[in-house]
């Protein structure tokens, strides 16, 4: 559901000036580790709206991606709550990825079945560095294809893990993380139907 407007207006001035602008590590161009300063809530706000995503998906993964830009647009108050955001973003993504590959895919032994998920988008289902819009924006540099094969640690399942159980240290946001997941979940759903709205038109997800 989305947030209604009257308490988006009213979050600008919620939070306290003495905090000083919000800063947020996010990939960019030949600087994977850019520190991306907001001056005001409409600039995060638009940041984390244009990080919806682009193919159609069942509601259910939809409306749990969309819980995930909401805690992210919500972390303008309060910076914690991006981890909330991250958690629901990964499993938005491992909902999607049990929703297309979970009948191929079975659990092998001490491994996880979203280690297994993700590994089965690299073999099987053929993604790679070029199909990631995340690495066409920032350039190779960022191996996301190594995240989710496990070749470099952590990976995205040891993050969901961490996430999930309680790791002790996971204050810091892992950058770029819902515009990863936004891209896997696309590249899940690349090939599925676009549905229409009652009015014939081209479906349209609800916004924030």
């Amino acid at each position: 559901m989305p947030l209604p407007p009257d308490y988006l207006d009213a979050i600008p001035g919620a939070r306290d000036p003495s905090w000083g602008p919000f800063v947020m590590p996010w990939p960019m161009p030949e600087n994977l580790g850019c520190l991306v300063t907001f001056s005001t809530f409409a600039e995060w706000r638009d940041f984390v709206l244009a990080l919806g995503l682009r193919k159609a998906a069942p509601d259910i993964v939809a409306a749990k991606f969309e819980r995930a830009q909401k805690l992210y647009v919500l972390a303008w108050l309060d910076f914690d709550v991006i981890k909330a955001g991250e958690l629901i973003a990964l499993t938005a993504l491992e909902l999607a990825l049990k929703d297309r590959y979970g009948v191929r895919v079975k659990r092998r032994q001490r491994k996880s079945l979203f280690s297994d998920l993700l590994m089965h988008m690299v073999t099987v289902d053929g993604l790679d560095e070029s199909k990631v819009p995340m690495n066409q924006r920032c350039g190779p540099a960022s191996k996301v294809i190594a995240r989710l094969t496990e070749e470099i640690r952590p990976s995205l399942a040891d993050i969901r893990n961490d996430s999930a159980h309680g790791a002790p240290f996971d204050g810091f946001p892992w950058a770029g993380l819902l515009e990863l997941v936004r891209d896997l979940i696309d590249y899940a759903y690349r090939d599925w139907p676009l549905r229409q709205n009652e009015h014939g038109g081209d479906y349209v997800r609800c916004r924030l």
